[in-house]
C-alpha cells in the first residue's frame, strides 16, 4: 500500500467500505484501534503512564478503544476527553461507554498530559477543516510540552492531510499510525516533521477499483 491519498479519497474509501462492501464502522475503529495498540506494544516506548487525548469526533473512538487495549494489557492508562459527549459521533459514544464499563478514568487536569510517558494524540483525523484554538489548542501545545513520546492516530491533529500545513497548531509526533494508505500531506516537509515514522496499517479499507478489481 505504498500510494498516498487524499483527504477525499480517504473519506470515499471510508464510505465505499461501510455503505457498499459492508464493513461496519465500528469493525473499522476496532481494527484502527488495535493496529495502533500493536504498534504502541512492538515499539520502545514507555507506558508506565499512558494519557489518550482524545475528541468525541472519530479519531477520538480509536484512541479511546486504544485506550481500552491498553488497559485490559495491565497498563496505567487515562483519558483526556475534549469536546461535548453529547456530540459525539455514535460509534464515539459507544467507545466511551465500553471504557466507562472497564473503569478507565477520565482526567480534565493537563498536567496528566504533561507528566504522561507516552500521549496517544486522537483528536482530529482527516476531517480538520479550520484553525485550531482554545482548550484543543491547549492540549496541543500541552502534548507538545511533554517529555512523553506521542503517537498520533491516523495523522497528527492540527495537521492538513492534503498540503501538510498546520492549521494553528499542530502535534508533533514521534509515530504515526495511518489507516490503510498514506496521506499526501504528511509527505511534505512540515508533514514529515509533525509525523515522525509513519506506519501505515492494513484495516482494510481500499480504492474501490481494487475492490472492483476483486471480484
Amino acid at each position: 500500500m505504498s500510494k498516498a491519498i487524499t483527504i477525499a479519497e480517504a473519506q470515499r474509501f471510508d464510505a465505499h467500505t461501510i455503505n457498499i462492501v459492508g464493513i461496519p464502522a465500528m469493525v473499522l475503529m476496532e481494527r484502527a484501534a488495535l493496529a495502533t495498540f500493536n504498534n504502541i506494544l512492538n515499539d520502545d516506548f514507555d507506558v508506565s503512564r499512558v494519557v489518550v487525548v482524545a475528541a468525541t469526533g472519530n479519531n477520538g473512538g480509536d484512541g479511546i478503544a486504544v485506550a481500552r487495549l491498553l488497559k485490559i494489557r495491565g497498563i496505567d492508562v487515562a483519558i483526556y476527553l475534549l469536546g461535548d459527549p453529547a456530540k459525539a459521533t455514535s460509534q464515539t459514544t459507544q467507545q466511551l461507554k465500553i471504557a466507562d464499563y472497564y473503569g478507565i478514568p477520565l482526567t480534565t487536569d493537563l498536567n496528566d498530559v504533561v507528566n504522561a510517558t507516552l500521549v496517544i494524540d486522537a483528536i482530529f483525523g482527516v476531517g480538520l477543516s479550520r484553525d485550531i484554538t482554545g482548550k484543543f489548542a491547549d492540549a496541543i501545545n500541552a502534548i507538545n510540552a511533554a517529555d512523553a513520546k506521542t503517537v498520533s492516530i491516523d495523522v497528527p491533529s492540527g495537521i492538513n492531510a492534503d498540503t501538510g500545513n498546520v492549521m494553528g497548531v499542530a502535534v508533533v509526533a514521534d509515530t504515526t499510525v495511518t489507516m490503510a494508505y498514506n496521506k499526501i500531506g504528511l509527505l511534505t516537509t512540515t508533514g514529515k516533521h509533525h509525523s515522525g515514522t509513519v506506519h501505515v496499517a492494513d484495516i482494510g479499507i481500499y480504492a474501490q477499483d481494487r475492490v472492483e478489481h476483486a471480484r
